[in-house]
């Protein structure tokens, strides 16, 4: 199915390693042309903008930025706008995830994670929809959650789920908001993926997310990567304030 993502410009935070990565190469072999948004590991990001113009023939630029910070994300709308001359599609894929049950877990630690999981997405949403309002524009925002929204965490990452369930209430308040003005925003929560961050965690209790899933096997980032890029398509055209389950059955809801 092609995606009518040609002219379409993307904005992907967190887009140089695991999901973030997996979503900006989808959206470059549709056509899109793709910013890259890194906090902090330049390298990655800049490999992923020549793998793009390189097999793909595709645009794409990395940006470096503290999305809870928004000083860093002005310039990292202003940097894509002056690079590309527009932002059609924005992603919300940064995210951070530390271990610690709610009785050892330090003030900083919530703060931090809410910074970035919550704050992040607010402050790029907010950014977004005022900038496609004063240009009368149509835009698509997806925003990454996960199943611990819904059924919260026994793994020690409460604060992470916290962060994911304020983030799909967000996601359909904003909706509910933008949905008279061509605004789209919708939510995936993906499973366990094979990614970096994740990896500890499947190395030490592999067996316990295997056993929950009743696919039986831990995702892809491409497989989740493909329901990102659907949403960020006009192909969703009817669907807004929703959030997709892509956990192999886990969270079916």
């Amino acid at each position: 199915m092609d995606l009518n993502l040609r002219e379409k410009v993307a904005l992907v935070t967190g887009g140089s390693r695991g999901l973030g990565r997996a979503v900006c190469l989808a959206l470059a072999k549709e056509g899109a042309a793709v910013a890259i948004n890194y906090c902090s590991r330049a390298v990655p990001a800049e490999q992923l903008v020549q793998q793009i113009e390189t097999e793909l023939d595709g645009r794409a630029i990395s940006i470096a930025g503290d999305v809870s910070r928004l000083e860093d994300v002005q310039g990292i709308f202003s940097r894509t706008i002056q690079t590309f001359g527009k932002i059609d599609i924005l992603i919300n894929n940064a995210g951070i995830w530390p271990t610690a049950f709610v009785e050892d877990m330090t003030h900083q630690q919530w703060n931090n994670t809410l910074a970035v999981d919550l704050t992040g997405p607010f402050l790029m949403c907010r950014e977004a929809v005022r900038r496609w309002r004063a240009e009368d524009q149509m835009g698509r925002i997806v925003n990454v959650v996960s199943p611990a929204a819904f059924r919260g965490s026994t793994t020690g990452h409460a604060d992470y789920a916290a962060s994911k369930a304020g983030l799909v209430a967000l996601t359909i308040s904003l909706a509910r908001e933008m949905a008279p003005h061509g605004i789209y925003v919708n939510a995936v929560a993906p499973g366990m993926m094979e990614t970096d961050m994740a990896r500890d965690a499947l190395d030490h209790s592999r067996q316990h997310y295997l056993n929950r899933i009743p696919l039986g096997r831990i995702a892809d980032v491409a497989e989740v990567a493909n329901v990102v890029t659907l949403l960020a398509s006009n192909r969703a055209s009817y669907v807004t304030g929703a959030t997709l389950d892509v956990t192999g059955g886990m969270l079916m809801r």
